[in-house]
């Protein structure tokens, strides 16, 4: 079986819910699954739930913060653990590792410039022919898009941040 690209784009919310979602279904095939989260904290509650259903899931070895709020040195240390998730799941993938790989929000961590596009570029070009991929993150380089073989742009129509409301534990992570 020939494995496709996803990416799931867009200002609104979705895109990581989506990728969970595909993720869980691929685990209840018994397809093996990794999960890489960027520029998160390890605070979200669909890690612990992935786990349980036997879905390897790699992040930060520390929260950062927001990029807007990270000191240089902060953001040095983030693109360098970014760089070594990605060179990580690279070997596992070309290793024939997983079935499903998902790279949450790896576009902003790439329009952050705390990952470097270089290695989704490469990503792209020598994917193991069976291998599903799942690139997270609003921004997608029309590079990208031109080659996913899936695009879905979630769209900002309505967000209670618009009305001050913060992010709610359980919801938005």
């Amino acid at each position: 079986m020939s494995g496709l690209v996803h990416i799931y784009t867009g200002n609104g919310k979705g895109k990581t819910t989506a990728a969970v979602g595909l993720a869980v279904r691929a685990a209840g095939h018994g397809k093996r699954v990794l999960f890489v989260q960027f520029l998160k904290d390890n605070s979200s509650g669909e890690i612990e739930p992935l786990r349980r259903l036997g879905i390897t899931v790699r992040g930060l070895s520390k929260p950062y913060g927001f990029v807007r709020r990270m000191t240089q040195a902060e953001k040095q240390q983030a693109a360098q653990e970014h760089d070594q998730l990605l060179r990580t799941a690279m070997i596992e993938a070309e290793r024939g590792q997983w079935d499903l790989l998902v790279l949450d929000e790896i576009m902003a961590a790439c329009h952050s410039q705390l990952a470097s596009e270089q290695f989704i570029d490469a990503l792209l070009a020598q994917k193991p022919q069976a291998l599903e991929l799942v690139l997270t993150g609003r921004d997608a380089p029309q590079k990208w898009l031109a080659q996913a073989d899936y695009i879905t742009e979630m769209t900002l129509r309505k967000h209670p941040y618009q009305q001050g409301i913060g992010a709610r534990e359980g919801i938005e992570y």
